[in-house]
């Protein structure tokens, strides 16, 4: 049966005086609910620079956690997925229209993990990320909507220029911009030792994938990793709120997949 243990952790930073990201989660009650409906992670960014990034970002969360409550158990977790996300991004474009006359600009990335037997599912949109860390190599399994990353796509711009382009941190796509968001999802299968790191940019930004896998693989502690990693991006830079949460799998269940849902191997 699926076995995971998480830790999480958001910090200010250095410059700034209050945090617009919210982290959540789902927590199955019994082994009925680990089989039928996993676990569910979460991380929203506001967007700097909008009015009530804070709420955006919470607002967002809240809604995709309770609605992966409210689901039919066995739901397709890949269809799942980016159904919630375009239910938290109407939820964050409506309550920016009913704020004031006229509107008001509310915006958030999100980034958010399902977890069941032996399989993650990742949605998201914007550039807060999701990583898979195995065997000491951090790999990003999700792609960030930004400008530059579309550059680096289309062959515009080397791997290094994009990370250091002033177009690094112009998002293409956010929660509550638009009524309707184009949302990506992945899914990845996960094996014992397997660990994924859901974070803001305010930690991917001045952590390195190399400083994110040998940090998850030193320590025992998971605790411990979450607090080294946000002491590491407030050392480096600290001009953003850093968040992480990072989930460790000790144990998967093996299954198949039949039209979308998965079945237990003998």
């Amino acid at each position: 049966m699926l076995d995971i243990e998480f830790a999480q952790a958001s910090d200010c930073g250095r410059v700034r005086d209050h945090n617009e990201d919210y982290l959540g989660h789902f927590a199955p009650a019994n082994k009925g609910e680990i089989r039928s409906r996993g676990w569910l992670f979460a991380l929203a960014d506001g967007v700097g620079g909008q009015e009530q990034g804070e709420v955006a970002a919470r607002l967002a969360v809240e809604t995709i956690v309770a609605g992966f409550r409210e689901a039919a158990p066995d739901d397709s977790h890949f269809t799942l997925l980016p159904r919630l996300v375009q239910k938290a991004n109407t939820k964050v474009f409506e309550a920016g229209l009913s704020m004031r006359p006229g509107g008001l600009a509310m915006a958030t990335t999100l980034v958010a993990c399902a977890v069941r037997a032996d399989r993650a599912v990742i949605s998201h949109v914007g550039d807060s990320r999701c990583y898979l860390v195995r065997r000491g190599s951090a790999e990003a399994v999700t792609r960030d909507h930004t400008a530059a990353s579309e550059q680096l796509r289309l062959g515009l711009l080397s791997g290094r220029e994009a990370s250091t382009a002033s177009s690094r941190n112009l998002l293409t796509r956010s929660l509550g911009t638009e009524m309707v968001v184009n949302v990506d999802t992945v899914e990845r299968q996960v094996i014992p030792g397997d660990s994924l790191l859901l974070c803001s940019d305010g930690l991917h930004g001045p952590v390195t994938p190399a400083d994110i896998g040998v940090i998850v693989t030193r320590r025992v502690s998971l605790e411990d990793a979450v607090r080294e990693l946000v002491e590491l991006a407030n050392r480096r830079d600290g001009s953003d709120n850093v968040s992480v949460l990072l989930i460790r799998v000790s144990q998967v269940e093996r299954v198949g997949m039949y039209r979308g849902r998965p079945y237990k191997l003998a």
